[in-house]
């Protein structure tokens, strides 16, 4: 049975497709601050086939965080098949307002970190090639990669240069590493942030398919991805309902 990591998995899309590729995988919840809801969805995966799931802990701050992570990856059953770049700091950083900090945060968490987590497991990624299943990296991009979101100029920033790491990761781990992404469209509406009515309707007016997706969508993607797609590398899927045609 192949081993997966996903960072950020102990709520939202991360649990989501933690549970999903539970089906035929052990998982490796990765959480930098819900270790209760880590913990619980562990409990729950375990039940279901012992185990098969465990939690990690990581601030992901930098370099030295990914590697000491990758290492308790690999220990946990003998080496990582699957990572899902999930883990993602979101907030507005209108100019005028953004600082170093903001900067740091938003790049750290959504490009910085899943590079050098792709790094550190690029190895053991490699390693399980030599049964014929290539490596799999999923990273979590968004919609907004391309078409920018007003008041969130960093967080587009590093949601961009994520797609070209897909592609560039996906050229340079070649032929034993598949690297892909997924663009999320309105999904969940944000933890962060405040999304009254007339601004949700607004946006559902601009989705094609006229309501929200959920995600399990997100989830089912990201296992078609890892296994069900083994001729795909370097390619970013919107899940989004059709709305990047209409941004």
């Amino acid at each position: 049975m192949r081993n997966a990591l996903i960072t950020g998995a102990a709520a939202r899309l991360g649990r989501a497709i933690a549970r999903e590729l539970h089906r035929d995988h052990r998982v490796i919840i990765h959480y930098r601050s819900s270790a209760t809801a880590a913990q619980q969805l562990v409990d729950e995966l375990n039940a279901i086939r012992p185990d098969s799931a465990a939690a990690l802990h990581s601030e992901l701050a930098g370099a030295a965080d990914c590697e000491q992570l990758a290492e308790q990856a690999i220990r946990q059953w003998g080496g990582v098949d699957v990572l899902v770049n999930n883990a993602s700091a979101f907030f507005p950083t209108p100019v005028g307002r953004a600082n170093e900090d903001h900067w740091d945060q938003l790049i750290g968490s959504n490009l910085k970190a899943p590079f050098f987590l792709s790094q550190a497991l690029a190895e053991s990624l490699a390693r399980g090639s030599n049964s014929g299943i290539s490596g799999c990296i999923v990273n979590m991009a968004d919609i907004h990669a391309e078409r920018p979101m007003p008041r969130h100029p960093i967080y587009c920033a590093a949601k961009a240069g994520l797609v070209m790491l897909t592609k560039s990761l996906a050229l340079e781990l070649a032929p034993r590493v598949r690297v892909n992404a997924v663009a999320p469209g309105a999904i969940l509406w944000p933890e962060q942030e405040t999304v009254d009515e007339a601004a949700k309707a607004q946006i559902l007016e601009r989705i094609p398919l006229a309501r929200t997706g959920s995600a399990d969508d997100i989830a089912r993607t990201v296992r078609f991805l890892v296994s069900e797609a083994p001729y795909i590398s370097g390619q970013v899927i919107a899940v989004d309902g059709g709305r990047n045609l209409n941004i």
